[in-house]
């Protein structure tokens, strides 16, 4: 038999990195400049979202050295609460959380494809109608991708971790190049002077009058929690690293540094990147990037004509490393699931190759549903508010096993306990407590997502016990 545990430190961060890098950091801050029109709100709202982010991941060390075991957040909420818990996170992660994003960076790639074929262009003269539902080239491009990089996968650890390797570091070599042009090349002093001169000012852009409108405390609260939601959904899957546990060299040691690292990498990169646009783009151009592709509005800044085949090509090298790591990891938390018995028994077996193939498949299917439908964009946001919910209870499960389970070794200890987590279930509370308030509709249908798992569970647990 093959040794499973294949990947070390720098594989892990380059699954971390490549996992949480798609295509959100070229798009999102468009709508997070329409929210609150000032660079210093924008680049401190993507610094809290790294620190959030950062301590997530240091608070998550923890428990990866107290259950270095495949499924990660799965088996945290399992450990820490009940299994109904675990199970409806799970179930959350199939149906939407995990199938979603794949379905949505899959059509990511598709789309930006379509700059150098025009047939995967998102446009009425491409669709092509099935059962009444337009169904465009782009997506079934998408749901190929998806079987392309499900199958590779399928080959064993070693064939996911080189496609890896190879599309995440030509990521982050491609994304420092465009960091470096664009602050030598495209790095223009009276535009960077001018977005920064407004300074703190409290102002939302209205994209039909072309023009910033003050705001009070109380929109302000509500356009932070809108535009929050961006940057987090940009930076989530960090987690990615933990439920591949049972296929890492001492998973113990290596799951803590490379979540802090990747976390922090990622943090630096996002930074970085809208530092750039500030210096190539003016906010109203920022605000108003077409289709919000703010990424490819600053490399034409920078290269011209071609920063549009440039940034293109990054993108879809982007999307597609994001989806193999993405794939790479969720499967191991239905295995783990199907081992708990709460989840069909196929999902638990593994090939010739030693990795959950059926597994693997299912969310291949799932996904590729999703990204046929067009829903996934909905259920993503949706979903923002209840993922966040199960990061505040996984965080709060090290306080909780801090109490109720002393005696567990603990291989890694979160820094500065019990401070960093109660911080970031603060932070997160309010940050979700303001989607509750402020997009109502984005929020209860994510409750919902998760209730419906409630009688999931115990079908399983009647047909399988």
């Amino acid at each position: 038999m093959k040794n499973k545990n294949q990947l070390g430190l720098w594989d892990s961060i380059l699954l971390g990195v490549g996992s949480m890098i798609g295509s959100g950091i070229f798009i999102v801050s468009a709508n997070m400049t329409t929210q609150i029109f000032s660079a210093p709100w924008l680049i401190a709202l993507w610094i809290l979202t790294g620190i959030l982010t950062v301590f997530a991941a240091l608070s998550y060390g923890e428990l990866a050295g107290m259950f270095p075991k495949a499924g990660g957040q799965y088996v945290y909420l399992k450990e820490a609460y009940h299994p109904m818990m675990a199970f409806l996170y799970g179930w959350s992660f199939f149906t939407v959380i995990q199938t979603g994003t794949i379905a949505a960076v899959a059509v990511a790639f598709s789309k930006f494809s379509g700059y150098f074929f025009p047939i995967f262009e998102m446009t009425p003269k491409n669709a092509i109608a099935v059962m009444g539902h337009d169904v465009y080239p782009a997506q079934l491009l998408g749901v190929g991708t998806l079987v392309l990089l499900t199958y590779i996968n399928t080959r064993g650890v070693q064939a996911g971790k080189w496609i890896q390797s190879m599309f995440t570091s030509t990521k982050l070599i491609a994304l420092f190049g465009l960091l470096i042009c664009g602050f030598f090349l495209g790095f223009h002093s009276e535009i960077w002077e001018s977005n920064w001169s407004s300074g703190w000012s409290i102002q939302q852009w209205n994209s039909l009058t072309h023009q910033a409108i003050p705001m009070d405390m109380h929109t302000l609260m509500g356009a932070i929690a809108l535009a929050l939601v961006g940057s987090v959904f940009s930076s989530d899957a960090w987690n990615s690293i933990t439920f591949i546990a049972g296929e890492m060299h001492q998973p113990e040691k290596t799951i803590g540094r490379a979540l802090f690292y990747s976390t922090f990498i990622v943090t630096l990169i996002y930074v970085g990147m809208n530092l750039m646009y500030l210096g190539s783009l003016s906010l109203q151009n920022i605000a108003e990037a077409p289709q919000e592709r703010v990424g490819v509005a600053a490399a034409n800044a920078i290269f011209g004509a071609n920063g549009t085949y440039i940034i293109a090509a990054l993108i879809m090298v982007s999307t597609f490393g994001c989806n193999n790591g993405l794939i790479f990891s969720g499967a191991r938390v239905y295995q783990t699931m199907s081992e708990e018995k709460l989840f069909f028994p196929a999902a638990k077996k593994l090939n010739s190759f030693q990795v959950p193939a059926w597994a693997l498949w299912a969310q291949c299917i799932w996904a590729s549903v999703l990204c046929l439908s067009g829903q996934y964009g909905q259920l993503l946001n949706y979903v923002v508010f209840t993922v966040m919910l199960f990061y505040i209870l996984t965080i709060a499960g090290v306080i909780r096993l801090r109490v109720s389970k002393p005696e567990l070794p603990r291989t890694y200890k979160t820094p500065m306990y019990p401070i960093l987590p109660i911080l970031y279930i603060c932070i997160a509370l309010a940050f979700c407590i303001g989607l509750l308030i402020y997009t109502p509709n984005d929020t209860w249908p994510g409750l919902i997502i998760v209730a419906l798992g409630i009688p999931v569970y115990y079908f399983f647990r009647k047909k399988l016990a």
